[in-house]
């Protein structure tokens, strides 16, 4: 654990300068102090919660005293209040905003590891039955997911319906109109192309949802048939090289809205409008969603920049379909793989008509898999600093 080096305030208390061991070094407003002062009168101590209003704070903080204690902590005395509060310094490391801005429109979390074919020898798996009795086996997986965006699992009860049984280990069902989960095989009068023998361009589920499912699991209870292999392509790679060839286009995708829709069975019609690219205000690269079959009429793009859109979709599209992106596998019963819906696209090859090729499939939502992991991974500090 780092240490302190040096702590001032500065612009008559209105700044405080916090300088670290490392040489890290890092300034904080007083009036953000004290709206996460971690006093029990304003945050919950039982959820972390926050008590106070806006407007119950003073318009103008000011620090009026400054006092180290130890090494890991700093005590704040903040006016017009009087009120004297204590801050590890460490969690001021951890969310420090004080850093240097530059274009990076399109960025990601540091742990996020953007992929290609180089994913084929080591996507990440875990066993079904270890993960469901040993936490640490499930912490790597769902650890993975969330790195990688796509993780398989493997000795799966090969059952009907026990794919819920693999949401269950870190979060709840997102049931749909296709129900709590769905069979995924050929039909004669299908809903859904996915029903067919054809072969789907790699795609995200559901972008006619809003919010749309940030995971999708497909589970394996039958495959005998030539072909029908998965493939999975991380997005956010692709966008990444759309960028790096063409930032007209990536603004494009960002900037204009996209239609989608659908209304393949009775009493159900969805609709959802999102551009391709998604961003945050920051420039935080969100969500994809890339959909061929379910893109619907595109009418709020403007007239003058419909050519552009159209362009820019086709280069995003060529590029998902390069081969260096490409992973692909073919799931054997009691097999199942999980994607992040809001990033790595899926299809598969087309199959033929003999044999039989039986998969189920399942939604589920990102937030609770993080709340999960990050339960898992506290678990574990705990467990080694009191080793």
């Amino acid at each position: 654990m780092l240490g302190l080096s040096n702590v001032e305030t500065f612009a008559q208390g209105e700044i405080l300068q916090v300088k670290w061991t490392d040489s890290t070094t890092a300034r904080f407003h007083a009036i953000w102090l004290r709206d996460h002062s971690p006093d029990p009168d304003t945050l919950s101590p039982g959820n972390g919660q926050r008590l106070v209003r806006i407007q119950d704070l003073p318009a103008e903080v000011r620090i009026d005293g400054v006092k180290v204690v130890g090494d890991a902590h700093i005590e704040l005395t903040f006016l017009p209040e009087g009120k004297t509060v204590t801050f590890d310094a460490s969690w001021l490391l951890a969310n420090r905003y004080d850093r240097t801005c530059i274009d990076t429109t399109g960025w990601t979390r540091p742990d996020i590891v953007r992929w290609g074919e180089e994913l084929q020898s080591e996507l990440p798996v875990a066993s079904y039955a270890r993960a469901r009795e040993d936490s640490g086996e499930l912490c790597r997986w769902l650890s993975d997911i969330d790195r990688y965006g796509v993780a398989k699992m493997t000795e799966m009860p090969r059952e009907s319906g026990a794919i819920c049984r693999v949401v269950d280990l870190f979060g709840y069902v997102r049931e749909t109109n296709y129900g709590r989960f769905f069979e995924v095989r050929t039909e004669v009068d299908p809903v859904n192309l996915a029903y067919t023998g054809l072969g789907l361009q790699v795609h995200t589920d559901n972008p006619y949802r809003d919010p749309v499912p940030t995971l999708q699991l497909l589970s394996c209870l039958e495959n005998s048939v030539e072909g029908g292999d998965s493939i999975v392509v991380d997005s956010f790679k692709a966008v990444e090289i759309l960028k790096e060839e063409s930032p007209e286009a990536f603004a494009v995708l960002a900037g204009q809205p996209a239609n989608y829709t659908y209304a393949g069975s009775n009493g159900v019609y969805l609709r959802s409008k999102r551009p391709m690219i998604e961003l945050g205000p920051d420039g935080e690269l969100l969500a994809v969603r890339f959909n061929n079959r379910s893109l619907g009429p595109l009418t709020d793009i403007p007239f003058d920049q419909m050519p552009a859109f159209y362009e820019a979709y086709r280069k995003l599209a060529d590029i998902m379909e390069r081969p260096e992106l490409a992973v692909t596998f073919k799931l054997r019963p009691g097999e199942l793989f999980i994607v992040d819906n809001t990033r790595v696209t899926h299809g598969r090859i087309a199959y033929e008509g003999t044999g039989s090729r039986w998969l189920q499939g399942a939604y589920a939502d990102l937030d609770s898999l993080r709340s999960t992991l990050a339960v898992l991974q506290r678990q574990e500090l705990g467990e080694k600093e009191s080793a």
